[in-house]
């Protein structure tokens, strides 16, 4: 059973954490204390560069520790980083379901889209966001994660408010899933490629605001219904 659990792995094939179940909270601290410390070597280093002897130092344990706890390197690495995505995303979602209720659609769709932009731009996100695209060769199953995650905590939801506005005839959109993926990508998503591949460029709040509402306004001159 103990060797079932330690190869256990969720629907993307990412290890589940615990890989040794333990109820005594000094474990718990031991196991977040060592996926912290490799957090930090990863995002810093990347997985090939990483080294275990820095994650045990950061942690305070033996490697004995950490190969107990989570099995390799590569389990390690899969494990920690699924759940750094899991936990930057939780509590972020935005709330889509107000726009089928908004008195002013495009002001809300502004409020949404550049409080998404806000988020992805924040250092910690841009940082997990280039360790995942700098190992998605090796580790598919994170993209596969990144993608999962996104749809169902803010693309999903837009796209059934979407859905809905246009059943009461505010929107005209034929293709909901194609039109959220449109909205992201002129209003979120055109920051946050220049900051993937440009880490050092400015944020200016002023200047994200006006790319956003410039986003939202080619959406509704798009589906707004006539």
């Amino acid at each position: 059973m103990e060797a079932e659990t330690a190869n256990a792995t969720d629907a993307f094939g990412i290890p589940v954490i615990p890989v040794i179940p333990s109820s005594s909270e000094a474990v718990r601290r031991k196991r977040r204390a060592i996926a912290d410390a490799a957090a930090a070597e990863f995002l810093a280093e990347g997985f090939a560069a990483a080294s275990m002897d820095a994650i045990t130092s950061r942690a305070g344990v033996s490697k004995a520790t950490v190969y107990k706890h989570f099995g390799t390197k590569e389990r390690l690495f899969l494990a920690v980083i699924a759940g750094l995505l899991r936990e930057t995303c939780a509590g972020h979602e935005p709330r889509a379901s107000a726009l089928a209720e908004a008195a002013d659609l495009r002001a809300a769709l502004i409020a949404l889209t550049r409080d998404r932009a806000v988020l992805l731009l924040r250092p910690d996100v841009m940082a997990l966001r280039r360790l995942v695209i700098g190992e998605i060769d090796r580790f598919p199953q994170l993209g596969r994660l990144w993608y999962r995650v996104t749809y169902d905590r803010y693309d999903g939801p837009l796209v059934e408010a979407c859905t809905e506005l246009a059943r009461r005839g505010q929107l005209d959109v034929p293709d909901p899933v194609l039109a959220v993926q449109q909205l992201v990508a002129v209003t979120a998503g055109v920051p946050q490629l220049v900051h993937t591949f440009a880490p050092g460029t400015g944020r200016d709040p002023a200047e994200l605001t006006r790319v956003v509402t410039s986003g939202v306004d080619l959406f509704l001159a798009r589906y707004a219904a006539s």
